[in-house]
């Protein structure tokens, strides 16, 4: 498979978050305001996942399904990806966020009418629902508090990841587990930071709402704070993941194969002395002879 199929994946993929979770905050959180339909934070979230896991099944088989920065360098620490694909993948993920937010903005800017105006989230709508610490937070919480936030919700997404994709976990259901994981994350974080977890998905939304929404608030200036957190998270939970399966065995466990034994019919009928172990003991022939547990017959 051709590198650029790669990045086109994470590409579109990063796109599909951005604009199907940040799209549903602005759009529908508090659609038509409190008479209309609303799905809330619940419904915000549950976008947010749903974009993931969508786009886990669509094109996770060409890409690996990261869509994210964090998570990237998250499996690069964790082993499971190379170095030479993580700048490449970084570059598209930001350049799909971008994308994303561009077709949000057009929306927004379309919203002319007062009705139309009125169905925004006005809270979400001028930032392109961005991430802030301070006053810029849903919550109106510290950078501190967003740090932690956003430290520990990520690491715990890289671990959800790690273990759903290992090869022992049961195969097909690892979409499912990391966007309802995303999910729980979203649930959990919105009020403090609007959630992200993600350097792409913040990055974005702040840099068009601010150069090309007007909205002048201090997303951008806020952004280091979400590339630092999100990957120091990410690096830590690829950390921890590696310890808690440190120990694990990852042999399955050696069944004595029953073997019928008989007449060989000719010289191509013997079966190969490494296929199964004899179940029958006898006395070595000396110091140097076979180890008790070690002693394959040598008859066929």
């Amino acid at each position: 498979m051709h590198f650029h199929n790669k990045y086109l994946a994470e590409f579109f993929g990063t796109f599909w978050l951005v604009l199907g979770g940040c799209g549903s905050a602005i759009f529908a959180a508090t659609f038509a305001g409190d008479a209309g339909i609303n799905i809330g934070l619940v419904g915000v979230s549950l976008a947010f996942g749903l974009t993931v896991m969508t786009m886990a099944y669509a094109v996770g088989h060409v890409s690996g399904g990261h869509f994210n920065p964090a998570v990237s360098i998250g499996l690069w620490v964790g082993g499971r990806f190379g170095f030479a694909h993580l700048i490449p993948y970084i570059v598209f993920q930001v350049l799909g966020a971008i994308g994303a937010a561009f077709v949000l903005q057009w929306l927004v800017t379309e919203a002319g009418t007062t009705d139309a105006v009125n169905a925004l989230n006005s809270g979400a709508a001028p930032s392109l629902a961005s991430n802030g610490y301070d006053a810029l937070s849903p919550g109106k919480y510290s950078m501190q508090a967003v740090v932690v936030m956003e430290v520990v919700m990520t690491a715990f997404f890289l671990i959800i990841i790690m273990g759903a994709t290992d090869e022992r976990a049961p195969a097909g259901f690892a979409p499912i587990a990391i966007g309802l994981g995303l999910t729980l994350i979203h649930l959990i974080s919105i009020p403090v930071s609007n959630t992200s977890v993600n350097p792409a998905r913040s990055t974005g939304p702040a840099l068009v709402s601010q150069f090309f929404g007007g909205n002048s608030d201090g997303h951008v200036d806020q952004l280091p704070i979400f590339w630092i957190a999100p990957i120091v998270g990410a690096v830590i939970g690829a950390i921890f993941y590696r310890l808690i399966v440190s120990g694990s065995s990852t042999d399955t466990p050696r069944v004595r194969e029953q073997v019928e034994v008989r007449e060989p019919r000719g010289r191509d009928d013997y079966r190969g002395r490494d296929d199964y172990r004899d179940d029958y003991y006898r006395e070595p022939r000396g110091q140097d002879d076979y180890d008790r547990d070690e002693y394959r017959d040598e008859r066929y």
